[in-house]
């Protein structure tokens, strides 16, 4: 669940943030930290962006290598346009998803809001409607 930015220092002593993924996230920061919360956000605002012109939405990274910045979609984010990328790859409209749940449009329509807190039950069914139930892969680590 990670997009790599890229931080260049720019002249008037900022940070130059960009996305490789996605060509429309510009961003700056007055530090480090401050740069890579702003590219997270700026990407969160292009996938909403793409959502609503039903556009492609470049998959995560499943980890990050090497050198370089990378920021981490908070879960619910990334179900959502997954949910999203799996709806365009069945080729169905909401209006299908919403016959298959049985539901009403707005709550189909909810599924797909970044700024709209979803049940994760309601992601659940959406996700199993499409043909792909949700499967969670974590790695526990001992305590010493």
């Amino acid at each position: 669940m990670w997009y790599e930015l890229t931080l260049t220092p720019d002249d008037n002593d900022t940070w130059f943030v960009m996305a490789p993924q996605f060509d429309e996230v510009v961003s700056y920061g007055d530090t480090e930290e401050e740069a890579c919360r702003n590219g997270r956000n700026a990407i969160e605002e292009a996938i909403a962006a793409r959502i609503a012109n039903g556009d492609d939405i470049p998959f995560p990274l499943k980890e990050t290598k090497g050198k370089g910045w990378f920021v981490e979609v908070p879960a619910l984010i990334f179900l959502k346009s997954a949910l999203y990328m799996a709806l365009r790859e069945k080729d169905w409209s909401r209006a299908d998803l919403m016959r298959e749940l049985k539901c009403q449009r707005e709550h189909v329509d909810r599924l797909f809001r970044l700024d709209h807190n979803s049940r994760l039950d309601s992601l659940e069914e959406a996700f199993k409607a499409l043909g792909h139930p949700l499967r969670f892969d974590m790695e526990f680590h001992k305590a010493a």
